[in-house]
């Protein structure tokens, strides 16, 4: 898979994707990199610590919320984007599941639309990135945690968005799936499907794994969200020996770390 100017392995290897949240209300960093300077200088520390890619975000996607208008989440990552792609050369990923802020971050030099409503919020996304030609992540969400037969459906509503995505004409190899731990779920629901994520693999593309900071590792190990590294690390490990292509992380080094050592033990048992 092409990202930006970087070929990415789909299988046997996984690639840390850091996330650089320019908002002021994110449930574990918020406020921290808004300013330019700021933003620019995480970056430049995540790419040292052995991102693959970055994933700039303008709105908050913690529980409760405030939506935000197009132009208030334009004017929040587009110069962002640009000013990344100016000073770096790494692939960036769009965090937005709107339309009109994909068309303009993908204007600025995105590389990736990363869509946490798995083109089902704006029925103008999939042709938006169908017509640009790049990849995308179709995460898995809905808005009650009610299921009759839980993990059968997650791949069902995946399915669905892998539809949309090919009626609107986007290639099969620019599709990456997002289990959507986190999102539409209850804790246990966020567990079983952790345990169960290589289930993904039945649809046929590469997997997305955001875990960091997430509510299911506060809830399960009790703790704030700035103390929950090394149960993110545990996901990360799960998510390598699952076969996930990318795991999303706010601690870029660390999780680099583990997913290093992980592949090199899973190398040396001829698993990878």
């Amino acid at each position: 898979m092409i990202i930006g100017n970087k070929q990415f392995q789909t299988t046997g290897k996984t690639y840390v994707m850091g996330i650089l949240n320019v908002t002021p209300d994110s449930f574990s960093d918020g406020g921290k990199w808004n300013r330019m300077d700021a933003a620019l200088q995480h970056a430049e520390q995540m790419i040292a610590d052995g991102a693959d890619i970055l994933d700039i975000g303008g709105e908050s996607a913690r529980p409760g919320y405030t939506k935000l208008s197009d132009e208030e989440e334009i004017s929040r990552v587009v110069p962002v984007i640009e000013a990344v792609k100016r000073e770096f050369d790494i692939p960036v990923s769009v965090d937005t599941y709107k339309s009109r802020v994909a068309t303009a971050a993908l204007a600025a030099g995105a590389d990736l639309v990363n869509d946490i409503w798995g083109l089902k919020y704006d029925p103008d996304m999939a042709g938006v990135i169908a017509q640009a030609g790049v990849p995308c992540c179709l995460m898995h969400n809905r808005e009650q945690a009610e299921y009759q037969d839980y993990l059968p459906e997650v791949l069902e509503d995946l399915r669905e968005c892998v539809g949309l995505a090919k009626q609107a004409g986007i290639a099969e190899e620019n599709i990456i799936l997002d289990p959507g731990i986190g999102f539409g779920k209850t804790l246990e629901h966020n567990l079983i499907l952790m345990d169960r994520v290589e289930i993904l693999h039945e649809l046929g593309y590469p997997i997305l794994l955001g875990t960091s900071r997430k509510s299911m590792i506060g809830k399960t190990l009790d703790l704030p969200a700035d103390q929950r590294e090394e149960g993110t690390l545990a996901t990360t490990v799960m998510g390598v020996m699952k076969g996930c292509m990318f795991v999303r992380v706010h601690d870029v080094r660390a999780n680099r770390r583990a997913v290093d050592m992980t592949e090199a033990i899973l190398r040396a048992g001829g698993d990878l």
